[in-house]
């Protein structure tokens, strides 16, 4: 039979922030099920990439002074460190904005349009005239029209819950520049999923029960049918997609309509298929004839907050261009800490996967663990920190690694490194441990590593008690029992190996030290089936793996010291009392007038109005700031008590408030406090 083909794929991180936990568990789970494929021979392109379009993005980047592709390529930057320290091993890492999925967004596009499956229609949105842009749902705030909270999303209220179009908002404002919104129209570009032929394709394709878990399936069925809208209607069926954006917006833009550009979602999952392509290319490969072939298989892994996108819009998007459709789509569930609490770094339940790296905590505990909790399923997992410190001290420890350092030792002195023949006894444990390598190359292959870490601990256990039955450090103080001795130091070095097979998709750190310390070619899942033999000379042992310690979970879940802040460059000054401010008489004063002043770069002339029956000469260095016709007629906080000094231009009868960094060649900018209005000359602060 031929090697399985197979293109895999995770879901594309969103290129706006570092990696978190939950885009670690998913690629140690991808990249668990791709090694275990490779160990039987199967031929694997397992490809990534960063999403990097969006609103989102463009706005972050705007912030930040960067350029979108800069900005992007400053996060991308950061991969590598995360990849590498928790061995995924992906076989290309890309980027959405590369040429390859310009391409083949364009071209897929142009293939729905021709298909019949593209219409325009005029809809209406809200537009921020200040930052002069269509707001996505997210960059509306609001009042919720249910419960009435104040500054709620414009898809969702996080107090109460409820679910809402931007349009239901009260007092809506832009997020972005604190305006109000204007419903303005404009014409976008549908993705008619509701056509017949998508919907026939797409029912059969999610419950044919080969694509799917069936739990995910099950939620699928619910969208064919009647639902709420977020207006409060029902619709029975499929609703078309909004597949485009107006400028300006970060994204590949549509042909031939300018101004418009894909919505990130639309070339995301394209990205999977541009990075294969990168991969091919550079290798020299044909991108066409691989996913020509009828024998190529498609994986996606994914996480339960995007199902949506990956079984309706993704398959149908594929199937309707023309193009091959996904075998299959693997979804996970969520990862909770402490028994379903959610993640949080401010509440000290936050995994931070760089942290964990940083304090040197071995990345295999976290791939064991999280292997021996995921079961293939659509369900959310659960990190307890007690529970990790005693599964990995007891399995990966106790169990596995104890059993090469209880043997190791007495081959290398007592047998001269080699080892020797396996009696009876030893090879019906052998037996039993290959007997076990059918169910546990198949839990694999359905991804539910807990059932094969279970199973492999089983074994573990059963060539423990073997040792512990034998006691070899007892046969050691024996005369005459040297051979006996050597058989049962090679069998736990026979059964070593052979678990080392079962456990290397989950630890192939480990499993690189074992090779080298058993002398042997990478491992594979055929090599179950022969043993070293003897006379096979074995190298020194060196201790594989550390002991989880309670001082290491403290300080990957210790609160974060408060990060020192020293606003507008400047310590807080000493703290004052209620009287020593009291002193201090500061009044609302109107600018009368305000001129240069002759022979001074900095200084301004105001004349001041403060409520006082009379007029106030007041000299203030802001002219680096200020045209005298930007502040005369505007209000300004005076400090009224302050005593007259006498200047070289005149007497200066108090002084202006004004706001300033620390650091002036840093931060430039000198900026005059003005009162809301309201606020009447005379009136004091208090």
């Amino acid at each position: 039979m031929s090697a399985r083909k197979i293109f895999v794929t995770t879901a594309l991180p969103y290129a706006n922030g570092k990696f978190h936990i939950g885009h670690i568990m998913e690629y140690i789970q991808a990249d668990t099920w791709v090694r275990a494929q490779r160990m039987q021979g199967s031929q694997v392109n397992f490809v990534g990439a960063d999403d990097a379009h969006g609103a989102p993005i463009m706005i972050a980047a705007e912030k930040a002074g960067k350029t979108p592709q800069q900005f992007v390529a400053d996060i991308a930057a950061g991969r590598k460190q995360y990849l590498d320290g928790f061995h995924i091993a992906f076989d290309n890492w890309h980027s959405t904005d590369a040429p390859e999925n310009h391409a083949l967004a364009q071209q897929i596009y142009l293939d729905l349009k021709a298909a019949g499956l593209i219409e325009t229609r005029t809809i209406e949105q809200f537009f921020d005239p200040e930052k002069a842009m269509f707001l996505p749902d997210r960059f509306i705030k609001g009042e919720c029209p249910r419960c009435h909270a104040k500054d709620q999303y414009g898809d969702n209220c996080e107090v109460c819950g409820a679910v809402y179009a931007p349009t239901e908002l009260i007092n809506p404002y832009s997020a972005l520049s604190g305006a109000k919104p204007e419903l303005k129209t404009s014409e976008h570009f549908f993705f008619k999923l509701s056509d017949e032929r998508c919907v026939a394709f797409l029912k059969e394709w999610t419950q044919n029960g080969v694509h799917v878990q069936p739990e995910v399936a099950a939620k699928v069925r619910e969208w064919f049918g009647t639902r709420t809208n977020p207006d409060g209607s029902t619709s029975t069926g499929l609703d078309d997609w909004d597949i485009s954006r107006d400028a300006p917006y970060f994204g590949i833009e549509i042909p031939d309509a300018p101004g418009k550009y894909f919505y990130v979602w639309l070339d995301a999952p394209i990205g999977y298929l541009a990075s294969l392509k990168n991969l091919l290319d550079k290798r020299g490969e044909s991108y066409e004839a691989y996913m020509a072939d009828p024998q190529l298989e498609q994986v996606h892994f994914i996480g339960k907050d995007i199902i949506t996108f990956h079984t309706l819009f993704w398959p149908a998007t594929l199937k309707f261009s023309g193009r091959k459709t996904p075998d299959k789509i693997c979804v996970h569930g969520f990862l909770t800490v402490n028994n379903g609490e959610k993640m949080s770094k401010s509440r000290g339940t936050g995994l931070d996967p760089l942290k964990y790296l940083q304090l040197g905590m071995n990345p295999e505990w976290l791939r064991y663990y999280l292997g021996a909790k995921l079961n293939g399923r659509n369900e959310d997992i659960d990190f307890n920190p007690e529970d990790f410190m005693a599964r990995v001290n007891a399995d990966l420890i106790g169990k596995y690694v104890n059993i090469a350092s209880r043997a190791a030792g007495f081959i290398a002195k007592r047998f001269g490194g080699q080892l020797g023949s396996v009696s009876s006894d030893g090879q019906a444990l052998l037996t039993e441990l290959r007997a076990q390598q059918g169910d546990i190359v198949a839990a694999y292959e359905a991804r539910d590593t807990a059932r094969a870490a279970r199973d492999i601990m089983l074994l573990c256990d059963r060539v423990n008690a073997y040792v512990d039955t034998n006691k070899p450090w007892e046969l050691a103080r024996q005369e005459g029992q040297d051979a006996r001795l050597h058989d049962v130091c090679t069998t736990c070095i026979e059964a070593f190996r052979l678990l080392t097979i079962y456990l290397k998709p989950m630890l192939p750190h480990v499993a690189q030290q074992v090779e080298g310390f058993l002398q042997v070619a990478p491992l594979a899942f055929a090599d179950a089936a022969t043993l070293l033999g003897a006379h096979h000379a074995i190298g020194p042992y060196q201790h594989l793996m550390q002991r989880v310690a309670v001082e290491q979970l403290d300080a990957l879940f210790a609160l974060p010291e408060p990060e020192k802040v020293t606003p507008g460059g400047e310590e807080i000054a000493p703290g004052i009392t209620i009287d020593d401010f009291a002193k201090v008489d500061l009044r609302i004063a109107k600018i009368v007038e305000c001129k240069a002043v002759e022979g001074s770069a900095k200084l301004l002339q105001l004349t001041l109005d403060a409520g006082e029956g009379r007029l106030r000469n007041v000299f203030s260095g802001i002219s680096s700031m200020y045209r005298p016709e930007q502040l005369q007629g505007k209000l300004t906080v005076l400090v009224a008590n302050l005593a007259p000094r006498k200047m070289k231009f005149g007497v200066s009868e108090g002084m202006v408030l004004a706001a300033s960094h620390a650091d002036e060649k840093a931060h430039p900018g000198l900026y005059v406090l003005e009162p809301y209005p309201g606020a009447e000359p005379g009136m004091r602060i208090r």
